[in-house]
């Protein structure tokens, strides 16, 4: 039963001219089975606290701590973050020409589960799980998001997050950019591995109320100045759609990301 717990974490974003201070002490506990919604304006850390889970090269932890089941994280390469059960589904997610999504994805579900799938099993999987999230079949073939919308590469993260079944998703602004239709379909894939997957934890950020709409939260975190400010209900994701972040909006420090 996977615990993520976040302590007093302090990141700072590497810089030209150097580095500059964005999250000031994090604390968050992230247990099996919960879903935790970071809510919070533009430039407020959210992304930040996601790349520096993930182990992004530009963002350096100057203090505290990310512990996955009481292992360190932080000391973990990104590719044994992975191994360990660590998923980021990236707000812009990249193109990789030449590389196949049905090579990609076979090679990461051979990594993390620490040997090859059965090709005739994995090939019904993928179908499956394409079959979910409404994704044409020759997409497999395709170079992995290139030549994709906007829509279809965030399908492609839930399509990854399905298949490859981590202890602990991050999933770092997945509705930005959907359409009405791509975000009941995004949203319907991640309330399946949910339910799928009960020893998971679900780690959602985001920028807007609407994907909660369809996604139930246990917890909902205000995020401003690098801080989680404030904690409740899902009913403190309604306040935030009727009156904004604007109470929240004298103690959040410019130049975050």
């Amino acid at each position: 039963m996977a615990t993520l717990e976040i302590k007093d974490l302090h990141v700072s974003v590497l810089t030209e001219e150097a580095p500059k201070g964005i999250l000031h002490g994090v604390d968050l506990t992230l247990r099996a089975g919960q879903t935790h919604a970071i809510m919070g304006p533009n430039g407020s850390g959210k992304s930040t606290l996601a790349y520096a889970i993930a182990g992004h090269p530009r963002y350096e932890v100057t203090s505290g701590q990310v512990l996955l089941d009481g292992e360190d994280v932080l000391a973990m390469s990104v590719d044994e973050r992975a191994r360990a059960g660590m998923f980021l589904a990236m707000q812009y997610p990249v193109e990789v020409p030449g590389v196949s999504m049905s090579n990609f994805l076979r090679s990461a579900a051979t990594a993390v589960r620490g040997e090859a799938p059965k090709l005739r099993t994995w090939v019904k999987e993928v179908k499956g799980a394409m079959s979910d999230l409404d994704i044409n079949e020759s997409f497999a073939e395709r170079s992995v998001n290139e030549g994709f919308s906007g829509g279809e590469k965030k399908r492609h993260e839930i399509l990854q997050l399905s298949l490859l079944r981590p202890r602990i998703a991050v999933l770092d602004e997945t509705d930005s950019g959907l359409d009405v239709d791509a975000l009941r379909v995004v949203a319907d894939g991640v309330n399946r591995f949910r339910s799928e997957n009960s020893d998971s934890g679900v780690l959602l950020i985001t920028h807007y109320s609407r994907i909660l709409r369809h996604i139930d939260p246990d917890t909902v975190h205000v995020f401003a100045g690098g801080r989680i400010m404030e904690s409740g209900g899902p009913e403190l994701a309604h306040e935030l759609e009727e009156h904004g972040y604007e109470r929240f909006a004298p103690k959040q420090e410019v130049g975050a990301r």
